[in-house]
């Protein structure tokens, strides 16, 4: 079982839905002995699945991490554009039973493809395949930006497991060539985390964020329970749990 798998088990475990499960669980256990203390654990964690659910919430919270748009295009020109991967699709039926890009890093693809067309510059793409499928994320998003935005791939990264390598990694690509400014392709509530590690690796970085949480209007179906806004919810507290991870294994090292 490799790094990857352990990780991920374990995160699945501190972020939504998993933390809110094992709440309920342990007030389960304590009806028997504490009786108050257990309903009121898992009414907690009942309460914590709706609020975490409705759009109004998860939308709130993805914005504490995203920063103000900025247009890439107003900085300084960077000297390549460096695309993130967002996730695999696995064996997609309708194109053949091969790997493709998940809808997060097809979104990540169209962005990086339309400021690509506006700078010119040449694109690096980043992800492997942690899962051990013969079709790494970095194959298949320079795939889907050749063959369907029509738009050449400079470099490929596919050794990857997470943001962390993905950046050295590309570092390690581009150095050797001079380049030391880049623009990053990436979400909007994924940016922080992902700017801080390419100013630690020595990056010069122009923010290419893209898919805000933006709002149309407030209405009665932003608070109910929603299945997409949980998954939004979870992205924010796995952005702080890797934040605050990051933090500290710089300050170990």
């Amino acid at each position: 079982m490799n790094s990857w798998i352990i990780n991920n088990a374990i995160g699945a475990w501190l972020i939504p839905p998993g933390c809110l499960l094992l709440l309920a669980g342990w007030g389960v256990l304590r009806l028997r002995l504490r009786p108050r203390s257990g309903k009121a654990l898992i009414v907690l964690s009942l309460a914590a699945l709706w609020a975490l659910s409705t759009p109004w919430l998860s939308r709130t919270l993805l914005q504490t991490l995203e920063a103000e748009p900025a247009d890439p295009l107003l900085a300084p020109p960077a000297q390549a554009i460096v695309v993130l991967g967002g996730g695999k699709y696995y064996a997609a039926p309708e194109y053949g039973g091969t790997d493709t890009v998940s809808e997060p890093t097809l979104a990540r693809l169209r962005y990086a493809a339309w400021l690509h067309r506006r700078t010119g510059k040449p694109i690096l793409v980043s992800g492997g395949a942690p899962e051990g499928s013969t079709i790494s994320e970095g194959q298949a998003m320079k795939a889907v930006l050749e063959n369907e935005f029509k738009v050449t791939v400079a470099w490929t990264e596919d050794k990857s497991f997470n943001t962390f390598e993905n950046v050295h990694a590309s570092r390690a690509t581009l150095q050797p060539l001079g380049i030391d400014r880049v623009y990053v392709v990436t979400h909007a509530w994924h940016m922080p985390r992902s700017k801080s590690i390419f100013i630690k690796a020595g990056f010069d970085v122009v923010p290419a964020p893209m898919h805000f949480a933006t709002n149309f209007r407030l209405t009665i179906l932003d608070f109910r329970p929603f299945a997409p806004a949980l998954a939004d919810s979870s992205y924010f507290f796995h952005e702080i749990i890797g934040l605050v991870w990051y933090r500290l294994k710089s300050a170990l090292r």
